[in-house]
């Protein structure tokens, strides 16, 4: 039996929706029946993106990396639904190079958005969902650099690791609370968070299999938040076909 791939009813919280991976999520959702909290840095950007969704939706202007940012992140689901049922950590930085060329603060922005940033959201979304006695789904968006050191990205992909310890525990810490919590790890992604912006370029990077869209990562969120409430995935690895990784 094939199981729809429907979020009819279901409130829906992405970080990092305003492009790239999250906005193409976040119209995923819509399209799939969802209401849609976007979430991210630029209300400006968020606000264009909501008005492409055919569902409800709301916008909240929003720094993951902030003190009490996963708590205002539930609320304001609440405050705008109702309730929260799905949550989409997916904001994240991206900083590449040898670690010796570097700046510190780029390195602690990239830990605060990548690893606090998704604990502390994860963490008031089991919050909310708990205080709801409802079901729920969590969905991190991770990387291929969660499952192996990359020599180009060291802190990055140090990042990434410890996203995928988070998530392998508190799975565990969830294990009978109707709560499902799983990762999403992706190779390399043609969007603005690579500065591959050019649509030709990533047509032509996509037939020739090296490298993936947003909305292929968003297929495979959709995927995992549809599965039967029996069936957890713990890990989805997706990778371009031909990404020697």
């Amino acid at each position: 039996m094939v199981t729809p791939l429907s979020l009819g009813g279901k409130v829906v919280a992405i970080t990092g929706a305003g492009s790239g991976i999250g906005l193409a999520t976040a119209l995923a959702a819509s399209r799939a029946g969802a209401s849609v909290l976007l979430s991210g840095r630029n209300l400006d950007k968020l606000t264009a993106a909501a008005a492409t969704m055919p569902g409800p939706t709301s916008v909240l202007a929003l720094d993951v990396s902030v003190a009490d940012a996963g708590p205002t992140l539930a609320q304001a689901s609440v405050a705008a639904f109702g309730r929260l049922d799905v949550l989409i950590a997916n904001a994240g930085v991206y900083v590449p190079g040898d670690v010796w060329d570097g700046r510190t603060a780029d390195f602690d922005n990239l830990i605060s958005t990548n690893v606090s940033g998704v604990i502390n959201a994860v963490q008031a979304a089991i919050i909310a969902m708990r205080d709801a006695g409802s079901v729920g789904d969590i969905v991190v968006t991770s990387s291929v650099s969660g499952h192996q050191a990359i020599p180009w990205e060291p802190v990055y992909s140090a990042s990434k690791h410890a996203v995928q310890a988070f998530v392998h525990g508190v799975r565990r810490q969830l294990v009978g609370t109707g709560i499902r919590i799983g990762s999403v790890a992706p190779g390399m992604v043609l969007n603005d968070l690579w500065q591959v912006t050019s649509q030709t370029e990533i047509d032509a990077r996509v037939a020739a299999g090296e490298g993936l869209r947003s909305e292929d990562v968003a297929d495979a969120i959709l995927y995992m938040l549809t599965r039967p409430r029996h069936v957890g995935i713990r890990d989805l690895v997706i990778l371009p076909v031909n990404q020697d990784i």
